[in-house]
């Protein structure tokens, strides 16, 4: 029996941060990039879970973590 798979904005968000940190994203580049980070039944629910929050593939990915806190601003 397959699992059902399901992220959250907010769980998508954490892992965007994380990878962004870790220097394999650029917050410049689309949304859509994230598709090579995630397999494909993976990246289907966290393409609906975005869709759903009004997220367009070709936003950046820092319209995706706007909401960060800066340590040293």
């Amino acid at each position: 029996m397959l699992q059902s798979l399901y992220y959250s904005l907010s769980a998508i968000q954490e892992e965007v941060r994380h990878l962004v940190e870790s220097g394999r994203l650029n917050r410049s580049q689309p949304i859509h990039t994230l598709c090579a980070f995630f397999g494909d039944r993976e990246w289907c629910q966290i393409e609906h879970e975005l869709e759903e929050n009004h997220y367009l593939l070709r936003d950046r990915i820092c319209d995706l973590v706007s909401h960060e806190c800066w340590l040293s601003d």
